[in-house]
């Protein structure tokens, strides 16, 4: 008797998911998991990574157990696999004791493809003694950089996860991340047991995403007018530090007229998923949150992520910024950065109770994101190259490319800082510092006798703003560190030594008192507005645009699913530009599976006929 045809990884990619062809390294990572063999997967956030593991799960014998860590995400990721025909389930904390039961006897009768499990649900006795008893196609760890002490987003239940090579040495496994440095990857393979495992690498280059770091001057005005001139209907995701800064931006922000909703820790588990699944079904909503927000957050068409305040890393900065334009169509990462944002990050570094080697590395990785933020060269090639991937171009969609940051020879001036520094005895903060330059006669200068010192009134030709900007950058180029006195007091570093003896010449950003509105940065802004402000108001293209957002949000209301899940915005993009008349044709689009063309092939292309 004749074998069966094996099926074909490009077979279920277009029969499934209704894509044409694999993107980067996806087909070499889907190849090497149907053949039993393990792989540890770097992939920028939006680069297709479920696809490496949930494909070769599809093919492979038995199920594919995926471990995720938040439910949001598991939920996301079933509801869509379900409407692409695939037998999905997950296993956490909110199904009944009835419903783990019946999902635990589609298990044992092999009925599903994929099941999403929590790490520490996975690792319990019982949840073992039952993958024994079935055939396990693979395990996918997701958000793999979880299990390292030296990653942005340590959980110790995913240290536990080493008992998968172990108890299931001969199933593949897949350990997939957006974001790990070396060190980092070291600590996945160690942890994990991959040491037999091929390391891909996907370019980090987000094309989509521009970037834009520019300094704050009133930053809830900044990030107001940027949101109404260039995203004013977008879903959208605002990072601030602390949970009363969350609050307060998202209580100013409904006061303008803008649906904006606070996540933070704080919040009760009943409001941070309130605000969390209105963000995903609805349109429009902005979410204002602490870094308790995002990860495996699969909502493909948030189209800005904007920062009030300054990331610990270039490895947070770069996985919050990800989840802007998981689409790959146009997206914004804006940030507004300041003085005292270097100060309070390195505050709660002097005051961490973590060990010394620990608060090293961390203090490397600041350094790493202060020294982006004030770079005048091309921000997409330094992100590129500090994970390793060298990038000869620039990208031209980044603030530097578009506006290049003017400099100033500045030595004279550093050296005034940090002699004023060193002259009042390394006790004192930035503004006390900048009244003493500016000859500023104060109570306490007078107190401490300031007045006498050398420095008081050298620096009367520049303002306090640009002297703010000088300290800052100092700050940033590791010439000054901030005490643990807690009054943010500034001293030298050894690095600022050959500064002062003039073996050194130092050049600073040109800080933009405004925005420049010039006529590259409004077209460039035009290129990242809303799909429906991107048609003429009387176009046939936006009225078909509306009309299947219309039925796409009908029929997603019906289901009790986000829009997106549906179908993406880019799809309705293809079916606007393509404009399909019949089922073969509309199978054409990318992301028009088997399974969805069947349910809603029909409804889709009577609004095409009728628009």
């Amino acid at each position: 008797m004749q074998s069966a045809q094996p099926i074909l990884p490009l077979d279920v990619l277009n029969r499934v998911f209704g894509y044409s062809a694999f993107r980067g390294e996806q087909e070499s990572i889907i190849n090497r998991i149907v053949s039993g063999q393990d792989a540890l997967v770097l992939m920028p956030t939006g680069g297709g990574k479920s696809l490496c593991y949930q494909i070769p799960a599809i093919i492979r014998d038995g199920t594919g157990i995926v471990v995720s860590p938040l439910i949001a995400l598991m939920q996301d990721q079933v509801a869509a696999l379900r409407l692409q025909g695939v037998a999905v389930a997950f296993l956490n904390s909110s199904l009944s004791f009835q419903e783990v039961q019946e999902i635990e006897g589609q298990l044992m009768r092999a009925e599903l493809d994929l099941l999403y499990v929590a790490p520490e649900r996975l690792c319990q006795a019982r949840t073992l003694n039952l993958l024994h008893q079935i055939d396990v196609a693979l395990f996918a760890i997701d958000e793999a950089h979880c299990v390292s002490q030296w990653g942005h987003d340590f959980r110790p239940e995913y240290i536990q996860l080493s008992i998968l090579h172990e108890q299931f040495p001969q199933v593949p496994r897949i350990a997939l991340t957006a974001t790990a440095d070396e060190s980092t990857r070291k600590e996945i393979s160690l942890r994990l047991g991959l040491g037999n495992a091929r390391l891909f690498i996907s370019s980090f280059d987000r094309p989509n995403i521009r970037y834009r770091i520019t300094q704050k001057n009133n930053a809830r005005a900044q990030l107001l007018q940027f949101i109404n001139t260039e995203h004013p209907q977008d879903a959208g995701i605002v990072y601030c530090l602390s949970r009363k800064k969350v609050d307060e931006t998202a209580h100013w922000l409904e006061n303008q007229g803008i649906k904006a909703l606070p996540y933070h820790a704080g919040l009760s588990a009943s409001v941070r998923q309130n605000h969390q699944e209105r963000f995903l079904r609805e349109e429009e909503i902005v979410i204002v949150a602490t870094v308790a927000f995002g990860m495996g957050i699969d909502k493909p068409d948030v189209r800005y992520v904007a920062h009030l305040d300054l990331p610990k890393s270039i490895e947070s900065y770069y996985q919050e910024t990800g989840r802007a334009g998981r689409d790959g169509l146009p997206a914004d990462a804006w940030m507004v950065y300041g003085l005292q944002d270097v100060i309070m990050l390195r505050q709660m570094l002097s005051g961490s109770e973590a060990i010394e080697e620990v608060k090293r590395l961390e203090q490397r990785k600041l350094e790493a994101m202060l020294g982006f933020c004030e770079i005048t060269s091309c921000r997409r090639t330094s992100l590129l190259g500090y994970f390793g991937e060298q990038q000869q171009e620039a990208c031209g969609n980044c603030d530097n490319c578009l506006e290049p940051v003017e400099s100033w020879e500045g030595t004279t001036e550093a050296q005034k800082a940090l002699s004023c520094v060193y002259r009042t005895g390394q006790r004192f903060g930035v503004n006390y510092l900048i009244d003493v330059l500016r000859g500023k006669m104060t109570p306490r200068i007078e107190q401490f006798r300031h007045d006498q010192v050398s420095t008081f009134a050298i620096g009367r030709e520049l303002s306090e703003i640009q002297w703010r900007s000088v300290f800052r950058q100092l700050m940033a180029r590791g010439l000054l560190a901030v005490d643990m006195d807690g009054f943010g007091s500034l001293k030298l570093t050894p690095e600022s030594r050959p500064v002062l003896r003039g073996e050194e010449t130092v050049h600073f950003r040109k800080d933009v008192a405004k925005a420049r509105k010039t006529a590259r940065r409004k077209k460039s802004a035009q290129t990242h507005r809303s799909f429906s402000n991107s048609f003429s108001n009387q176009s046939e293209e936006k009225a078909v645009w509306e009309a299947l957002r219309s039925k796409r949000n009908k029929l997603a209301q019906e289901q009790g699913v986000p829009a997106y899940i549906i179908f993406h915005d880019a799809t309705l993009m293809e079916m606007v530009e393509y404009h399909p008349t019949t089922l073969h044709e509309l199978s054409q689009i990318n992301g028009v599976g088997s399974t969805k063309l069947e349910k809603y092939g029909d409804e889709f292309l009577t609004v095409l006929n009728q628009s």
